[in-house]
């Protein structure tokens, strides 16, 4: 008969596994937002006609062509740096969430589709597309409880090590 201790540690990851997922989902965050970004500045009147003929986006188009691949190279360096990691995962969910919200409403309201992906991207049809971001969507989330997590470890441990070395120093009580 298994105990409730052995089943708890069996549904719980090794500090590696979550470590290997969290830069796993950066990588892939990372190249995703860096080729988007660069496929967009490559051939940015397309992507701005493409914004233009959105039912949605019309009306915000001219900004929207500059601002989302500066977002997603924002994102990018952010997911590079130790520091702000957790904050380029947030960024990489939100901005996630939101193209795959687009990809709804266009989907499901809009009379006719436009297409404003490029490269690989574009070659994919709107239900697959719509699967794709849903997939980095949850990547992103399960990343950020990921890091979450493993950011809480790291902080109690590094209180315990500031705690004892305080005691081997005899100031324990200026913590």
């Amino acid at each position: 008969m298994e105990t409730a201790s052995k089943r708890k540690r069996s549904l719980m990851m090794s500090a590696k596994t979550k470590s290997i997922i969290i830069q796993l989902s950066c990588y892939l965050f990372f190249l995703l937002f860096l080729y988007a970004a660069a496929n967009k500045l490559m051939d940015l009147q397309k992507f701005s006609v493409q914004l233009g003929q959105s039912p949605l986006l019309t009306d915000y188009a001219n900004f929207i062509t500059w601002f989302i691949p500066a977002i997603e190279i924002l994102i990018s360096l952010f997911l590079i740096n130790k520091r702000t990691l957790l904050f380029g995962l947030y960024g990489s969910f939100g901005l996630m969430l939101m193209f795959t919200v687009y990809i709804f409403f266009i989907l499901n309201f809009a009379e006719r589709i436009p297409c404003s992906c490029g490269g690989i991207l574009e070659k994919m049809g709107w239900t697959e597309h719509l699967i794709f971001n849903i997939f980095f969507v949850l990547l992103a989330l399960l990343a950020i409880i990921l890091q979450t997590k493993s950011d809480d470890i790291e902080l109690k441990s590094d209180r315990g090590l500031r705690y004892f070395i305080a005691i081997k120093a005899g100031d324990a009580e200026n913590l």
